[in-house]
């Protein structure tokens, strides 16, 4: 009985041991969930001098905090220089404690923000491209990062969305493409037949050579997304070299949305293709951000969000919202010009008032100063003088 007994118990761990070794073993400081299919990468400044982001050691045992939306949209608020949101929670203040610098007057005041939908799950090939970073595990959220501004006047926002379809046609994108194949290293050939559909020929840093042809649609749509986004950087350093210039320096954000390797997968799902066009995309973004960081001398953060899935509202997940108050008062002042008569008929009023008013002051003046000069000088006129009289 007792050797039976034996044999059951040596036959239940038996099971219960091949089922532990069965089931994978989850590294939660690695996966956090399957719906967290984002991550946010902030890039400091190269500069040893200009340092707006906690350094994190290497030897740290306690794993990197996760962000939400909401939280990297206060982030951001705070690099730009101002207060971060009152409804801030003590544990999102600690976050940001431990990653921003711990001098409140140490900001930026310049933040690169850019949402890039198609990346995620590459975490080795972002950190070989994008170096002095923070990376951050983004907590699956529908919302949306709201960066609250005070007023509209404090800040410079920047859009990096701006399409080039209606200044610049085939042929100027013809010469565009040329102008990024150079930078990039790499050739365009354009063709003989009509413009625009040439081929871009690039060789990659891991040695690979992608080759896209600009008569198929998703790689034309994935190279003009590129050409579009140089040039709205170089739109922004310009901007920014115009507000050196000026005595007032607001805050600048340059903020958008980078959807053009969707088109790759959507057409070549995860094959080589669309790999090499992500590691073509992330070449020119490094070279953005340093072009970006050499106009800016270092006195720039950069907030990139990665998500392999799209968005799922029509627009980009970084968002910038003004105060109420600074609402209200551009509420006032359009229900105001609504009606340009009423306005009219306000501001006569307002000017014959004032100058009626302006005229009797003047003639009351005047009359005044006559009789007070033309005084007779009797006991009366003397007392109200305050002479005292013996």
């Amino acid at each position: 009985m007792g050797s039976s007994r034996s044999g059951l118990h040596l036959l239940l761990i038996s099971i219960v041991a091949a089922l532990a070794l069965s089931v994978p073993i989850i590294n939660v400081e690695a996966a956090v969930g399957d719906d967290d299919d984002a991550s946010v990468f902030f890039v400091d400044s190269p500069s040893s001098t200009h340092r707006f982001l906690r350094t994190r050691h290497c030897s740290s045992q306690t794993p990197p905090h996760s962000f939400s939306p909401s939280e990297v949209g206060a982030a951001i608020s705070v690099l730009l220089g101002f207060a971060p949101p009152a409804s801030l929670s003590p544990h999102t203040s600690s976050k940001l404690n431990h990653l921003l610098s711990p001098n409140p007057f140490h900001r930026p005041r310049a933040v690169l923000a850019l949402h890039v939908e198609g990346i995620h799950g590459d975490e080795q090939l972002l950190k070989e491209h994008l170096r002095d970073t923070q990376v951050r595990n983004l907590l699956p959220d529908s919302g949306s990062a709201e960066i609250e501004i005070p007023d509209q006047d404090d800040i410079s926002v920047v859009s990096l969305d701006e399409s080039l379809d209606s200044e610049c046609d085939a042929a100027c994108m013809d010469n565009k493409l040329q102008y990024l194949a150079q930078w990039l290293g790499g050739s365009y050939i354009p063709s003989a037949t009509e413009p625009l559909a040439g081929e871009l020929i690039v060789t990659l840093g891991s040695g690979s050579t992608v080759n896209l042809h600009m008569s198929k649609k998703a790689d034309k749509d994935f190279v003009v997304s590129i050409v579009t986004l140089v040039h709205n950087f170089r739109k922004a350093m310009e901007i920014h070299e115009d507000i050196l210039r000026n005595i007032q320096k607001p805050a600048e954000l340059l903020n958008g949305r980078f959807t053009g390797i969707q088109e790759l997968l959507q057409q070549y799902g995860h094959d080589a293709v669309a790999q090499q066009g992500k590691e073509l995309f992330l070449s020119a973004l490094t070279k953005l951000i340093n072009s970006v960081q050499d106009t800016y001398q270092g006195q720039i953060v950069g907030v990139l969000i990665f998500k392999e899935k799209p968005y799922p509202e029509s627009g980009s997940m970084l968002n910038v919202k003004f105060s109420s108050h600074h609402m209200l008062r551009r509420l006032d002042e359009f229900v105001g010009a609504a009606n340009t008569t009423s306005v009219a008929e306000v501001l006569l009023v307002r000017r014959t008032l004032a100058w009626l008013t302006g005229i009797i002051l003047i003639i009351s003046t005047l009359i005044g100063i006559y009789f007070l000069l033309n005084m007779p000088l009797t006991k009366d006129t003397l007392l109200y003088s305050n002479v005292k009289l013996d």
